[in-house]
């Protein structure tokens, strides 16, 4: 099969966001060559990652993976410019797929736009592929649900007609949230369309990684590795910080790790509140997050408390936690825990730093042996649930097998 991915935010292997490419690059080996469409704009460098000139688009061959670099404009914030690059990734990338030569078998848009994943679905209409449709956001609840739409409101109805459209013009809905049966349901489609594909790892990512011995000395740091995003609900990380200062907890530090748009606001309020125990190194791509991992006691990640998470969640940070083999915190509801479920650390509800300091104290006073004891099951249930190997296989197993519906609507 010939296989092509619509995904605006697609990163290479030294970027960040790199759940196509890894899949992709499993694809490639099994004899199925793929190219991904993705924006020559970093979403999360907020930089472009590519220069392409005065060309509107420009191949790449990655790893054996086709990487199709599309011109769109830069923005630094969620406004007009920001809706005018998805726009324009979308046409362009439109423009470059209609006049490749080669003809796909199979089309999969990657929504968290539905822009991108409606272009995926009309180069299957026009190349006579069938069409996937990859759901890494839900668009628009989550923006409802932070309170960025009105749930009555236009642009909502709107994007809900459209995820209503591609849930019907997709042969199956390749799903990274846990528990959508109810969601999908509510759009007049059928469950069994849905295939739960949640983030995975590239185990080899993490050969640098220095083995865990349970964190026998101090400080005990505590590092978060992900996006400076408000979904991330890093504040509440601050607000725990300020609790263990208060209590004179010197022996416990922060390292948060990343960048974003909320980066410079973070760092100016740790400042603000003259937090000797919070630090922020950079970004690191994904060929050296086993290195930076490896400065880590412990792992820290939480969500705001949203209606949203009932479908349960959907973070490629804590597949790296899991595989980094060192116990978690984590703050939050939702209906899909990886940390309770695979007894990995401690999980609290969210919006209390009081009782969130409790649980990072509970871990520090635990035994070495016991922090590596959470670590290794952690690892487990990440060989079991989010191993890319085990992914792509389950993808291929499905794309090799073509549905009965064929595209139409199962509601």
């Amino acid at each position: 099969m010939r296989i092509w991915i619509v995904n605006h935010y697609a990163d290479p292997p030294d970027g960040l966001a790199t759940r196509s490419f890894d899949i992709a690059k499993r694809l490639v080996e099994k004899g199925h060559p793929t190219t991904i469409f993705v924006c020559a704009f970093s979403h999360y460098h907020l930089r472009p990652a590519r220069r392409l000139g005065w060309r509107l688009w420009r191949n790449e061959d990655v790893d054996g993976v086709m990487f199709v670099w599309i011109a769109a404009n830069p923005y630094r914030g969620n406004d007009w410019r920001r809706v005018l690059n998805m726009v324009t990734f979308s046409v362009l990338a439109f423009l470059s797929g209609l006049v490749r030569n080669e003809r796909p078998d199979v089309v999969v848009g990657v929504s968290v736009h539905p822009l991108a994943a409606l272009t995926g679905y009309y180069l299957a209409r026009i190349k006579r592929a069938r069409f996937f449709f990859e759901v890494t956001d839900l668009w628009p609840q989550t923006l409802i649900d932070f309170g960025l739409l009105r749930e009555d409101g236009r642009v909502a109805r709107a994007m809900r007609r459209l995820e209503r459209y591609l849930f019907h013009r997709a042969e199956r809905i390749v799903m990274l949230w846990r528990h959508t049966d109810e969601y999908v349901a509510s759009q007049g489609i059928a469950p069994s369309k849905i295939l739960w594909i949640p983030h995975g790892v590239e185990l080899e990512r993490y050969e640098e990684l220095e083995p865990y011995q349970g964190a026998p000395d101090r400080p005990f740091r505590i590092m978060f590795l992900g996006g400076f995003v408000a979904s991330n609900s890093i504040d509440s990380i601050l607000d725990a910080a300020v609790v263990l200062a208060k209590g004179g907890r010197a022996d416990i530090k922060f390292l948060l790790v990343g960048s974003g748009q909320e980066r410079e606001r973070l760092i100016e309020r740790a400042r603000s509140l003259n937090l000797p125990n919070v630090e922020f190194p950079p970004a690191v791509p994904k060929r050296e997050v086993g290195r930076t991992m490896g400065k880590a006691d412990a792992f820290i990640y939480g969500l705001r408390d949203l209606p949203l998470y009932r479908f349960g969640i959907s973070l490629n940070k804590l597949t790296d936690y899991l595989a980094a083999g060192r116990p978690i915190i984590f703050f939050g509801k939702s209906t899909y825990d990886p940390v309770r479920d695979a007894q990995a650390g401690f999980s609290v509800p969210p919006g209390d730093p009081e009782v969130l300091a409790d649980a990072i104290e509970r871990l520090v006073a635990l035994t070495p042996q016991e922090r590596m004891e959470m670590g290794e099951r952690g690892r487990r249930y990440l060989m079991e649930h989010h191993n890319i190997p085990r992914l792509a296989d389950r993808l291929l197993e499905v794309l090799a097998t073509p549905s009965p519906l064929q595209g139409r609507g199962s509601g």
